[in-house]
């Protein structure tokens, strides 16, 4: 049962949603991938126009969300560019550093619990299989279609948890 008193919640994920990833994604394109490499670069992603002026337009209404597959050693690195890049402040939910199941799983699962609490205005996330199953899990889904899609990435995603 949610709390109608609080505000409801946009969330949003980070890479390639938010921030673009495509100067790193190199470091994913070999074996093994190199991911301290890929993390570490992190700091150095451009802001995405489109979904920067939507979490900023939402914030208006909403309580803005992070949700990201980034691993939690990732955080003070991850709140710096947030906060660099005039986004709003929010909660931001992290995976622990060894939880490798796909972001479908993570993910779904920390929407359901922030669903038991407010309502979930809104999900914006690029992962084609995130959006899926937060759809049927009968949320609204914004998918954010506007950054360059890699296929180390997207199989980073699905088969080995980490982002």
């Amino acid at each position: 049962m949610t709390d109608s008193s609080r505000s409801p919640i946009a969330v949003f994920d980070l890479d390639n949603t938010l921030a673009d990833t495509a100067h790193r994604q190199h470091f994913l394109e070999g074996r093994p991938r190199n991911w301290a490499a890929f993390f570490a670069a992190a700091p150095h992603d451009p802001p995405i126009a489109e979904g920067v002026t939507l979490a900023v337009e939402s914030a208006r209404t909403c309580e803005v969300v992070y949700l990201t597959g980034r691993p939690e050693r990732c955080r003070r690195d991850t709140l710096e560019w947030l906060a660099a890049h005039g986004l709003p402040e929010g909660r931001v939910y992290m995976r622990s550093n060894a939880d490798r199941r796909p972001a479908r799983f993570t993910k779904l699962e920390i929407l359901r619990r922030l669903a038991q609490n407010c309502e979930v205005r809104m999900l914006v996330d690029d992962d084609e299989l995130v959006c899926d199953d937060a759809e049927r899990a009968g949320f609204k889904v914004v998918r954010a279609r506007w950054a360059a899609k890699s296929a180390a990435l997207e199989e980073a995603q699905e088969r080995e948890g980490r982002t």
